[in-house]
């Protein structure tokens, strides 16, 4: 499925949210192995809640310590990241972030 069959959109109200548009149709059932009710609903979960509410909580967070935590936020989510990689491509299904600090500690 090509980027250009789907896109989003922003709808402005109030407050404003995200709206995905596209053709939708056998390729929809093809590519995610769900409905197009099943997709709509997954991206506003994902999407629309889930990604917005993330950045919510960084902005209550940045307002109460600044900017300066962020560097250290993105190193430590690009390195978790980093190690979810490998652990699927070991054939492993997740990863135990928690276990590995505590050991460390």
């Amino acid at each position: 499925m090509d980027s250009k069959d789907l896109s989003v959109e922003l709808k402005h109200d109030m407050p404003s949210y995200m709206v995905l548009k596209g053709t939708y149709g056998e390729k929809i059932h093809k590519t995610f192995r769900m409905t197009r009710q099943g997709v709509r609903w997954r991206f506003q979960r994902v999407l629309g809640d889930m990604y917005v509410s993330a950045f919510e909580t960084i902005l209550f967070i940045e307002k109460i310590f600044g900017t300066g935590l962020r560097d250290y936020a993105m190193k430590i989510s690009k390195e978790r990241y980093e190690l979810r990689q490998r652990a699927l491509a070991n054939g492993l299904a997740s990863v135990a972030i928690e276990s590995n600090k505590s050991e460390k500690s």
